[in-house]
């Protein structure tokens, strides 16, 4: 009874709930205080387009992305078995796949042939390694692992956390949040018309592992003289690979539903027989792989010629704490959404236009939801390129031995919006707040000659550039809530020598 079930797809099936339930449960954990942040960010150390588009704009690998060379060497050996047996998106899409397409085998057939749009996964690698090669690291809008994460975090979370009446002390809000689910939600909805549509056309990961799965050692192969051309094989193969012919191995996930499917044993995984059909190699047009690459070449100056938080500092552009210098820091941030995650008070969230195109999804600070916590670190830790820094408690306020806090912005009065300053109404509650010592936030008193009504003491506010901070509790907390009297801007930040009200001489 036992041997009825124990079969490969009943195994990769297992596999692929346990390791998409711990997806689940790494991007899920609230306890982030008493973890040093690298069990959060395994999936994205383990992605070697990850590694390798950020190498190409850095020059550096960050940290735990070498891990990603195990899924590299165990390419090379075993083929491309990441996408069937151990990527989230690709399970998912695999499962909505199955919803979706009640069909009669006849059609599975048809459906899982492969088609000359498969090509499509291999452009995009090459446009998006060719701007990363000049410096503009967009890998992030299309890697898988970047992608399901920023919607499960933005999107999918959020909405469970409303669902079920609350799982946090404050439901977590994200600009944009609906355009990701839009996003998301349509490419679940394409399996409709393409099994696995994403992993098939889209992904740039899974090219990227086509390509190191041209040379593995160990892959399906059939036998030509026990195969009986009755194409069984195509009606569960998930990389639309033509089993059935001579294999396309870039295009092989190695989910082993072929030798199940087989009726005559005639297909096998392991080294090649003298009977082994010949294998297609990778499929592209090496003409459209060139106009690719010259389409990037173009793009990139067109990106680097507009306005944004890299050619000129936006005031809106408020980066998390530890954040490195704007132009590396857009060539390291591959838009994952951990910081946004972690962050306990909900004001790290991504950015639409704030920071120009190349800054789209990145973190920013919106003080209007939440402001940055005094003594947390939290996104400093979990950042898996080195776009943020790791940073110590002591050397985020600036404990000793280190002489300076870490400034993410200044703080600026709106004196016309001000109760104390506009309206002569008492108001002291950004001094109350103001969590530096000593505070930035003090107090003007002076004495005022109300319309109607004796003289009295009023205290104004006042703000001491050199020992804000940034953090944002004022604006935060202000009870001008529609447009609060006090607003922090992005001048001043630490990581910036240029981004300075008065520069140095």
């Amino acid at each position: 009874m036992l041997a009825r079930y124990l079969t490969l797809q009943n195994i990769r099936r297992v596999y692929a709930v346990f390791f998409f339930c711990l997806f689940l449960l790494l991007i899920n954990i609230t306890d982030f205080r008493n973890m040093k942040g690298y069990e959060i960010s395994l999936f994205l150390e383990i992605d070697p387009l990850i590694s390798i588009a950020t190498f190409l704009t850095s020059w550096t690998v960050y940290k735990g992305l070498v891990l990603s060379l195990i899924i590299v060497i165990s390419t090379l050996l075993l083929g491309r078995f990441f996408c069937s047996w151990i990527c989230p998106l690709g399970i998912l899409n695999q499962w909505v796949s199955h919803l979706f397409n009640k069909r009669r085998p006849v059609d599975d057939y048809h459906v899982n042939a492969y088609r000359t749009v498969y090509r499509l996964k291999y452009y995009i690698l090459a446009l998006l390694l060719v701007l990363g090669l000049f410096g503009s690291l967009q890998i992030g809008l299309l890697d898988p692992i970047s992608f399901v994460m920023r919607s499960f975090i933005l999107s999918i979370f959020p909405a469970v956390h409303y669902w079920s009446g609350g799982l946090y002390l404050k439901q977590p809000l994200f600009y944009g949040g609906i355009l990701i689910a839009i996003i998301f939600l349509m490419i679940l909805f394409a399996n409709r018309f393409i099994t696995r549509f994403w992993c098939r056309v889209i992904c740039p990961l899974g090219a990227l592992l086509g390509v190191f799965s041209a040379v593995s050692i160990l892959r399906i192969r059939r036998d030509v003289v026990k195969c009986t051309d009755c194409q069984k094989c195509l009606q569960f193969c998930h990389g639309a690979c033509d089993p059935h012919t001579s294999l396309r191995i870039s295009e092989c996930t190695v989910c082993m539903n072929c030798i199940e499917s087989c009726p005559e044993e005639a297909i096998h995984y392991g080294l090649a027989r003298k009977e082994s059909s010949v294998q297609t190699p990778l499929d592209i047009n090496r003409r459209r792989l060139i106009e690719t690459a010259v389409a990037g070449v173009i793009l990139f100056p067109i990106m680097r010629s507009v306005v944004n938080a890299q050619t000129l500092p936006q005031h809106r552009a408020i980066r998390p704490p530890g954040s490195i210098v704007e132009t590396d820091f857009l060539r390291r941030c591959i838009k994952c959404g951990e910081c946004m995650r972690v962050c306990p008070t909900n004001v790290i969230q991504p950015a639409l236009l704030e920071a120009g195109f190349e800054g789209l999804w990145t973190p920013i600070l919106l003080n209007k939801i939440g402001y940055c916590e005094f003594n947390c670190v939290l996104c400093s830790q979990v950042c898996p390129t080195g776009a943020i820094v790791p940073l110590t408690i002591e050397k985020k306020v600036g404990k000793k031995p280190y002489e300076n806090p870490v400034k993410v912005g200044t703080a600026f009065y709106d004196r016309g919006r001000c109760l104390p300053w506009a309206m002569n109404i008492d108001c002291i509650v950004c001094e109350e707040v103001c969590p530096t010592s000593p505070k930035a936030i003090w107090f003007e008193t002076v004495e005022i000659q109300p319309r109607e009504g004796r003289k009295r003491l009023l205290k104004r506010p006042l703000l001491d550039p050199k020992l804000c901070v940034g953090c944002g509790i004022c604006e935060n907390k202000c009870p001008v809530h529609d447009r609060p009297a006090v607003r922090v801007t992005s001048v001043g930040e630490t990581r910036s020598q240029t981004n300075q009200m008065i520069l140095n001489p």
